[in-house]
């Protein structure tokens, strides 16, 4: 994909859970080497990278690390390669590596399940503001 910029990591998230939104603006706040730009699932551009990638949009339902030309993660091991790459005290979640990974998604699913009826949900993806916008593609 010739639009995407090779030297970032892509997180595409669902655009319209508050859960999701809020994970979006701890990553950009703690993105010191601007590794990562962001795009919505909902998106014209979210759903041309899974279809790429050969990730149907039924399989996704929350968040997914695409590394253009290289590897794509999701579920668990999104959040945790996540959590690794920005570093800190967020490094420290990737003794939850060791977790098998099925069990580590299993517990994923239940709060990706379930994360509208306990974080809410907004009616549409959410704006940038026009500091943040060049973070989201």
């Amino acid at each position: 994909m010739t639009e995407l910029p090779k030297d970032k990591k892509i997180i595409l998230f669902d655009g319209v859970c508050n859960l999701c939104n809020a994970a979006v603006q701890i990553i950009i706040k703690n993105d010191k080497h601007d590794v990562f730009r962001f795009v919505a699932l909902q998106s014209e551009l979210g759903a041309k990278i899974l279809n790429h990638i050969g990730v149907s949009t039924t399989n996704i339902d929350s968040i997914l690390l695409y590394e253009p030309g290289n590897a794509y993660y999701y579920k668990a091991e999104a959040g945790l390669k996540i959590a690794s790459i920005i570093g800190g005290l967020y490094s420290l979640l990737s003794v939850f590596s060791i977790i098998p990974k099925s069990f580590a998604n299993t517990v994923y699913d239940y709060i990706a399940k379930n994360r509208y009826k306990w974080y809410g949900k907004q009616e549409s993806c959410m704006i940038p503001t026009s500091d943040l916008k060049a973070k989201f593609l």
